[in-house]
């Protein structure tokens, strides 16, 4: 029988997991340095486990200082074939309101000084990797199943505009943003879902409402204390949701997985790949290099 894993990237708010069997912390080293903290391993329902804090404990990292990298290739050398990120979002509709839950499946990119962070390759080796559905649909579906089991009201679909930070919106933006039919607003989970993509790993987000940014006349305008207060109220939900996860991954047939989808994006010939990009790249597709 082959292996059910799940990693769990925690958003604001999230820094544990507990409830973990076999419980132990790893401090990983990446080819691509250090994750944003050690990882804790376990398992739950028989699923083997694995959770990073994506901010570091204590909130150290702000959105534009994580290391993507290094996060995502942790997961992989801990033999995670899917990826849940758990985040906080801004809603940009009347309608997904604070402590509710989106099941996003489509991403809009406004970063700009995350060019190295958001990509494995470069630096001797060039691969462009299919993209135009940025969540996998199996895992997305059953984290919502999930979700609703755990009693949380979550939202089937929808796009996370994701913005650079650490500010939040200006009300010009907000305002843009909302006429592109964008229905949450964040500052992480972009640079994931390209990440897991390129490292054959299926990949979801669970987005987390905690305010209407600044575009609602009714609310005040997002600031840290009214983040962290719906955080905290929902910091139980999010683990319950966690838990359920587990519990359906362990009574699915197959293993939920993105390998493959790398096999044909390669575009540097085999002779012309270099050593130091080999070596990065092993564990990711080394079976494709040729």
């Amino acid at each position: 029988m082959v292996e059910k894993t799940l990693g769990i990237i925690g958003g604001s708010g999230l820094y544990d997991l507990p409830g973990l069997e076999n419980r132990e912390t790893v401090a990983l080293e990446t080819p691509f340095g250090k994750p944003s903290d050690a990882l804790i391993t376990g398992s739950l329902h028989g699923v083997k486990m694995a959770f990073l804090p994506r901010h570091g404990r204590g909130h150290r990292l702000a959105p534009n200082e994580l290391p993507f990298r290094a996060n995502i290739h942790a997961m992989k050398q801990l033999g995670m074939t899917s990826v849940i990120g758990i985040s906080a979002v801004g809603s940009m509709k009347i309608d997904l309101r604070p402590g509710e839950l989106v099941l996003v499946d489509q991403f809009i990119d406004r970063t700009r000084g995350r060019t190295e962070e958001s990509t494995f390759f470069g630096n001797g080796c060039v691969a462009h990797a299919h993209f135009a559905d940025p969540i996998w649909e199996p895992l997305r579906q059953l984290a919502l199943k999930a979700a609703r089991a755990a009693g949380a009201i979550a939202h089937d679909g929808g796009t996370y505009l994701c913005m650079e930070g650490p500010l939040f919106s200006t009300r010009a933006e907000s305002s843009l943003y909302r006429s592109w039919d964008v229905d949450v607003i964040g500052m992480t989970n972009l640079q994931e879902a390209k990440l897991a993509r390129e490292a054959e790993m299926a990949y979801s987000t669970i987005a987390l409402v905690t305010d209407y940014d600044c575009w609602h006349e009714g609310e005040g305008d997002v600031d840290v204390s009214a983040v962290l207060a719906v955080l905290k109220a929902n910091a139980d939900l999010a683990q319950r949701v966690v838990v359920e996860l587990a519990r359906a991954t362990s009574e699915l047939d197959e293993v939920i997985s993105a390998e493959g989808c790398m096999e044909h994006a390669v575009m540097t010939a085999p002779d012309a790949i270099t050593e130091d990009a080999r070596r990065r790249l092993d564990l990711l597709i080394g079976k494709y290099l040729g």
